[in-house]
């Protein structure tokens, strides 16, 4: 399904993405090099096991990042003019290789845009949750969208 146009939306609308996406080894270990992040926690076995947790983690940003990747298809897929911000990004519990990751989405606010009348503001909350259902990371995104042609 390709995204909506700013006028399509109201507040409250929900989408549960139907993606899920089960996080492996590679994914951690390749997002975690590529982004230069040397945290023992995410690359080290050893570290992981002596931490608290016993076990590697999933680097942080790996896992908002395909929050917001999930929920593109089904909410600004062609008609994104620009994301403008993500805000209160909190991860208020682990994720561990292996785990399955689903994503919700909601709008919680809407407004004109002021400099642009052929767009508007659309703010989303977003979450992510493991296979037992806990919030793993959410975040608010606010989009700049295009409005519905014609």
């Amino acid at each position: 399904m390709a995204g909506r146009y700013f006028d399509e939306w109201q507040v409250g609308d929900r989408i549960d993405h139907e993606i899920r996406r089960t996080v492996t080894e590679t994914d951690n270990l390749l997002f975690t090099t590529m982004t230069h992040n040397p945290q023992p926690l995410h690359l080290d076995a050893e570290a992981a096991r002596e931490s608290e947790f016993g076990q590697i983690l999933v680097n942080g940003t790996f896992t908002f990042a395909l929050m917001v990747g999930v929920s593109v298809g089904e909410t600004t897929l062609g008609t994104l003019v620009a994301n403008l911000g993500y805000d209160k990004v909190t991860m208020p519990k682990p994720v561990a290789i292996g785990d399955t990751l689903r994503a919700t989405s909601e709008v919680t606010a809407l407004r004109e845009s002021k400099s642009r009348p052929g767009a508007g503001i659309v703010t989303f909350t977003h979450e992510m949750l493991n296979q037992r259902g806990e919030v793993v990371c959410r975040c608010e995104r606010t989009a700049l969208l295009k409005r519905k042609p014609g």
